[in-house]
């Protein structure tokens, strides 16, 4: 099986991800991203905006979620189907089970919850390198 040596801060983003440390992920992609002026630039921004996504779902802050969900779909989709490892169709389908009620709520302030059984994970294929 063939493995990559990816970033090593994207790494440690997927790694807080994994263990929905979303704020921690962020700040690792964070950094990735104000250093990168490649073609990936977006792509580390998409990955940004799910993971505080995700932090302000997870605080109840729905509004906040809401909005930084779209961001992060916009920037995310045009590197379908696959992008640095990651499988972005499942990825994507996984963030919008796990965001479905603050998609459908038409409330403006939502009391929802998240549900952790629907909070996406991120692995590699290829898996990166040891």
């Amino acid at each position: 099986m063939q493995e990559v040596a990816y970033e090593p801060r994207y790494l440690d983003g997927i790694k807080f991800f994994n263990e929905c440390e979303f704020f921690e992920s962020h700040e690792a992609w964070e950094e990735v991203w104000t250093e990168h002026f490649g073609p990936s630039r977006k792509f580390y921004q998409g990955l940004i905006q799910a993971a505080v996504a995700l932090h302000h779902f997870g605080n109840g802050n729905i509004r906040g979620a809401k909005k930084l969900y779209y961001g992060s779909r916009g920037y995310l989709e045009p590197y379908r189907p696959h992008h640095l490892g990651l499988d972005l169709d499942k990825f994507l389908a996984e963030m919008e089970r796990c965001f479905a009620e603050v998609i459908a709520s038409q409330e403006e302030f939502p009391q929802l919850e998240i549900s952790a059984d629907l909070i996406p994970e991120i692995h590699l294929d290829p898996p990166p390198a040891h």
